[in-house]
């Protein structure tokens, strides 16, 4: 019982590192134009909209992730062409604000999710196009050093630290 009860602290306080998160970087967002956030450093390089739009995708993606290893013990996923997705959905040409909004929102319910996630299935394992077999609690704390690790390149003012391994190797 000790042991549930330490890995339901660990996804409280990751639901919680994720929403810190994002009430400490939203107003910096909010601050940034939407001109200012269309600007690409290198023609092969993302503007912060693009960015976010990654993280929008990220969000996206790791939701079907985690509901899916939540119902099962051994889930294979499928990878994501992370360029394909920025490129087609043109978020150099969307509102800078609904990005925001959107990813917000988004983020705001994976947090509810992380955190009321049951703490006998954390151990439930999926394994991404090939890329090693993580555990379901894994990925939950992957996802928010991941997001900060793309938020500092948005915001390297913000000096976010995160503990961000590319597990997936893309």
């Amino acid at each position: 019982m000790a042991k549930e009860s330490s890995k339901s602290k660990i996804m409280r306080e990751t639901a919680e590192n994720l929403r810190k998160t994002l009430s400490e970087v939203l107003p910096l967002l909010e601050n940034i134009g939407d001109e200012a956030a269309s600007v690409k450093p290198l023609p092969d390089k993302w503007s912060k909209k693009e960015i976010l739009g990654h993280l929008i995708d990220s969000a996206c993606n790791n939701q079907q992730k985690f509901v899916r290893t939540m119902a099962e013990k051994h889930v294979e996923f499928v990878g994501y062409q992370q360029n394909f997705w920025v490129d087609s959905q043109k978020y150099n040409a969307a509102n800078w604000l609904g990005l925001v909004n959107l990813w917000q929102a988004y983020n705001l319910h994976l947090a509810h999710l992380i955190e009321n996630v049951d703490s006998e299935i954390l151990a439930n394992e999926i394994t991404i196009e090939g890329a090693g077999t993580f555990s379901l609690r894994f990925i939950m704390k992957d996802y928010v050093e991941h997001l900060k690790h793309h938020l500092g390149q948005i915001l390297p003012e913000a000096n976010l630290k995160n503990e961000f391994q590319n597990i997936y190797n893309t």
